[in-house]
């Protein structure tokens, strides 16, 4: 098995962990005629903050379960093979931070589903592409405006019944968190001629080109 594969293999483990537990959450709701909506955020309420660790493994039905695990798998999966260093850090902040903005700054409603937190991975992976120059994280970041470049929607108060202000703080924690991070992922690969370049211009027989003016004024004298 080739080191890519076995790594990108590796880096389906986490978020496909992840898509069993909200999965099991869901059958074992509905096998046992439960409500789990009162673990979702409820905002600037003691008894919804409760919401911030449990909401995104809260989903109405099937159908909100199943549109939130296809990019979950993909845009999880894209973390933590770009970023594994760093991915169950940026994993955690944005699943922490963005359920915190929630609880303070959406309606006051119950607010549940993992799409924040797909949101706030889509907007990271874009923009860590955008910023980092790197070829592969902005053909991933394309694969990402691709496939979810109608997200955008999202985040505008169009539908009621969906928690536009999970998507607009996801979107937003994700922008913070690649500015933050954007030294920090996989570097732009440098090509022949690039350093080609370098070598050149350390080269010890180019140095009488960095000689000043004044330098060369003064070998005239001697």
């Amino acid at each position: 098995m080739s080191i890519e594969r076995k790594r990108f293999l590796l880096s389906l483990i986490s978020p496909g962990i992840f898509i069993l537990i909200i999965w099991f959450v869901k059958i074992f709701e509905t096998s046992l005629s439960l409500d789990f909506t009162y673990l979702g955020i409820f905002p600037l309420k003691k008894t919804g903050l409760i919401g911030i660790i449990t909401a995104p493994l809260i989903h109405a039905d099937f159908g909100h379960l199943i549109s939130n695990s296809g990019p979950l798998l993909i845009l999880g999966t894209g973390l933590f093979y770009f970023y594994n260093k760093i991915a169950f850090r940026v994993f955690f902040l944005v699943y922490i931070i963005t359920n915190i903005w929630i609880w303070f700054g959406a309606r006051h409603a119950y607010h549940i589903g993992a799409s924040g937190l797909v949101y706030a991975l889509a907007s990271f992976l874009f923009f860590s592409g955008v910023f980092s120059k790197n070829m592969r994280l902005m053909a991933i970041s394309l694969l990402v405006v691709f496939l979810y470049g109608s997200m955008i929607w999202g985040i505008f108060p169009i539908q009621p019944q969906i928690s536009w202000e999970s998507h607009l703080m996801g979107a937003i924690c994700g922008i913070v968190l690649a500015i933050y991070y954007k030294d920090q992922g996989p570097r732009p690969k440098k090509y022949s001629w690039e350093l080609e370049d370098e070598k050149d211009e350390d080269d010890p027989e180019n140095e009488y080109w960095k000689i000043t003016p004044l330098e060369n004024e003064d070998e005239k004298n001697i």
